[in-house]
């Protein structure tokens, strides 16, 4: 990223930190796969089984891990293996949830975003699961998952955006994408209570995802893991900056009585389209994104809102803003009197 550029996008992707870019580094320039039968190999199955002991550790997951590219395809093989009859979501769910449960039941949500349960979801005679995202990735609304009468029903947390900054829930199968927490692109994992919950499919990862492990970036997402510090405290007040500054300008703050995670949040801005605010934030060097970057580059507008109860047109001027471990007072205030001066214009 040039130097001059400020990037408030990281619910999209973060930079990978330092640590665990030279493990990554380091691994590049001398591994085996972990499959084969000799001592190279037999040296890379143990680095593979003492990495995946360390996330379980630095996750505080007892559970099994199944490496897979990253948060979709655990999704994928989670909600497309499952050995369920029913499947329940929410209509806020991220577009890789929502495209493997076409058929899937979905229950409703407040006008925040928050989970309605209005309705008996288990037993029924029915094995039922619960597919719930734990931290929006457009809004950072943050699913009381631990609190839900599940009334026997397995659940499903995409934990993509949670994972690394909030414990994890309570759940039977998690998500996760190291990308979003400091780790390399292209690395998750599905973390699974019991591996009888879904079926398998033959191969490597204990028989559950095909493939030659990604080892170098499975060490680089152990050491990312390791690394990570508690800067949500600070992220929420710089949140709490910025939200009475869009405030102060006129603007609106999506979800904002419901409990978000400090390093999201969504602004209306009323009077500008959203594509029109990117371009602007753009050629200001300030980068953010409108809703999820798997669909924001078609610019649709987000079926997040609409369910939450927005219009087209008042979904159509809401622009996601997304902090990172070094994002400071600085980067907020440059942030703010954009928003400021390109509101002012707007009215």
């Amino acid at each position: 990223m040039a130097s001059n550029r400020l990037y408030l996008d990281h619910a999209a992707t973060t930079p990978i930190l330092p640590q665990a870019r030279a493990v990554m580094v380091e691994a590049l320039a001398n591994w085996s796969n972990p499959s084969s039968p000799h001592g190279d190999g037999r040296a890379a199955r143990a680095a593979l089984e003492d990495a995946r002991r360390r996330i379980g550790a630095a996750l505080g997951w007892g559970g099994h891990i199944i490496f897979t590219s990253g948060a979709s395809e655990a999704i994928a093989i989670a909600l497309g293996r499952v050995k369920a009859d029913r499947v329940l979501t929410s209509p806020v769910e991220h577009d890789s949830v929502l495209r493997v449960t076409p058929h899937a039941e979905r229950l409703q949500v407040d006008a925040n975003g928050l989970l309605r349960l209005s309705h008996r979801h288990g037993d029924e005679g029915r094995k039922t699961i619960l597919a719930i995202q734990h931290v929006n990735n457009e809004t950072g609304v943050i699913q009381p998952l631990d609190a839900l009468d599940r009334e026997g029903a397995l659940l499903f947390a995409d934990c993509a955006q949670s994972a690394g900054k909030l414990p994890l829930p309570d759940a039977d199968m998690i998500a996760i994408s190291a990308h979003k927490f400091g780790g390399p692109p292209g690395i998750g994992a599905l973390l699974i209570k019991d591996l009888a919950l879904i079926h398998p499919s033959g191969g490597q990862e204990q028989g559950y995802r095909p493939g030659t492990e990604n080892l170098p970036a499975i060490l680089a997402m152990a050491a990312a893991l390791e690394a990570r510090e508690d800067w949500l405290p600070k992220a929420a007040t710089l949140r709490a900056r910025l939200d009475a500054a869009i405030e102060a300008s006129g603007g609106e703050i999506v979800a904002r009585d419901a409990p978000r995670i400090p390093s999201i949040a969504s602004y209306r801005m009323p009077g500008l389209s959203a594509r029109a605010q990117l371009i602007q934030f753009d050629l200001a060097g300030i980068s953010v994104s409108a809703g999820s970057a798997c669909s924001s580059g078609s610019l649709k507008t987000s079926h997040v809102l609409h369910a939450m109860g927005w219009d087209d047109a008042q979904a159509g001027e809401v622009v996601r803003v997304s902090f990172g471990p070094d994002t400071g007072e600085a980067e907020v205030d440059r942030f703010a009197a954009a928003w400021t001066s390109m509101a002012a214009r707007a009215r």
